[in-house]
């Protein structure tokens, strides 16, 4: 019998992440003009912005319903196999009530099946920097009750602090008022976000200008981070490359961490958001007592 760690494409990992550590990625569905598409399997994220700035193209999301968990759950079910499955914030999506229900549905036909579903209270690179975390310590031989409890310490002080270059996406998904938005775009007010302790999304401040915007990111950054040069730091980007890489310069010339993982934001997340969405995360605490995995 193996434990599994999995989780779902709103981490938005990087390939490599995956990769290495064989990861298995539960895809977030979405539609465009009513036709059903998997993140990270039916189009790249390059074609999946295009199509979004595209005003003729009808996009939503809808989270992975319990039909789609039971398939992804049941082959660990009947391999004999434990699986931690690490999901989006309950307080953004509805992903872990349907996780739950097909585990409920699998425990009648695999009573024996031991599946913990984990609300990461969390969206895109700040729970995939947990998931991370627990990869390392598996990988470094960590048992299954330390990366449990493990998953529990990182959830609880994992920081997320985000800005977007356009408020449209936030009015069409009904975060901001019509009006606000369109008086904000006008005076190109970019809202500072953050997650919450809850999970649910928060506007921290706003500012006048991305370059603004970017800097408050930052100073959020090195005023609430703890341990910063032994962090690992998440950097994630809507498909603007160019605004990433000058932010993780800055990153890197004033808070010193010791690895920058970034990764473009998917298209479960970037629906509503936009292209050019800049986010970090990081922890508030030290690493702790599971130190010693992270040591090289």
């Amino acid at each position: 019998m193996a434990f599994k760690i999995i989780t779902d494409s709103a981490t938005d990992l990087p390939k490599e992440v995956e990769e290495h550590f064989h990861l298995h990625i539960i895809p977030t569905p979405f539609l465009i003009n009513g036709e059903d598409y998997l993140d990270r399997e039916s189009m790249s994220t390059e074609e999946f912005y295009r199509k979004l700035e595209d005003s003729s193209n009808d996009i939503s999301t809808y989270h992975i319903n319990s039909y789609m968990f039971r398939n992804a759950f049941e082959p660990y079910a009947k391999a004999g196999d434990e699986v931690l499955y690490c999901c989006f914030s309950t307080g953004i999506a509805g992903t872990f009530n349907a996780a739950s229900m097909a585990k409920e549905e699998l425990l009648e036909e695999y009573p024996d099946f031991q599946i913990t579903i984990k609300d990461c209270r969390s969206a895109s690179l700040g729970f995939g920097l947990v998931v991370y975390k627990l990869l390392v310590m598996q990988e470094k031989g960590a048992s299954r009750e330390e990366i449990l409890e493990a998953a529990d310490y990182y959830v609880d002080h994992i920081q997320h602090i985000f800005t977007v270059e356009t408020l449209y996406y936030l009015m069409k998904g009904g975060r901001v008022s019509k009006l606000s938005g369109t008086v904000g775009e006008a005076l190109q007010i970019k809202p500072i976000l953050t997650v919450n302790r809850e999970g649910a999304l928060d506007v921290l401040e706003k500012v006048r200008g991305r370059k603004k915007s970017l800097r408050t990111l930052i100073n959020y950054v090195k005023k609430t981070g703890i341990d910063l040069p032994e962090q690992t730091i998440g950097l994630c980007h809507g498909e603007d490359p160019e605004t990433m890489e000058q932010v993780k310069k800055v990153l890197m010339e004033e808070v010193h961490p010791a690895q920058i993982l970034t990764s473009c934001v998917g298209c479960a997340i970037g629906a509503h958001t936009g292209r050019g969405i800049i986010g970090i995360v990081f922890f508030d605490a030290g690493d702790g007592k599971y130190r010693k995995y992270f040591d090289e």
